[in-house]
């Protein structure tokens, strides 16, 4: 199996691959997408996770991730949310060690009870009853 961080496959992206870019990131459909139309926001630099990001890195793929949200909707009518997210650290999930953020298109009766959302990264967190 081949290693996706040597060479890091995120500083290697095909242009082809390409959904969308600016400056300093680029949007790519995921090769193994949690729902359909699911997006990977990319640092153009190396950097590791989202706490090296710079303030401008910050703000670049908070627009790609505004703009590319608007392109999935206009494809898709299904869609009623999203959720964004990002690994940072091996423990934490992240496989590929160069800053990534994980925009996933949400639909009706996608799963059972979507509760918690992004709780789910550990299920016995993810459904809880709300203090008064």
């Amino acid at each position: 199996m081949r290693d996706p961080n040597n060479p890091c496959l995120f500083c290697n992206i095909k242009e082809s691959c390409l959904a969308m870019e600016n400056d300093l990131a680029y949007a790519s459909y995921d090769s193994y997408p949690v729902s359909k139309g699911h997006c990977l926001i990319i640092l153009k630099r190396h950097v590791k996770d989202y706490f090296d990001l710079t303030k401008e890195e910050i703000i670049a793929c908070d627009e790609l991730i505004k703009k590319i949200k608007k392109e999935i909707e206009s494809k898709d009518s299904t869609i009623r949310g999203f959720n964004i997210g990002t690994n940072s650290g091996k423990v934490a999930g992240q496989s590929i060690m160069h800053c990534h953020i994980h925009l996933i298109p949400r639909r009706e009766g996608d799963v059972e009870n979507p509760q918690g959302g992004v709780r789910s990264v550990i299920p016995l967190k993810q459904h809880y009853i709300r203090k008064v």
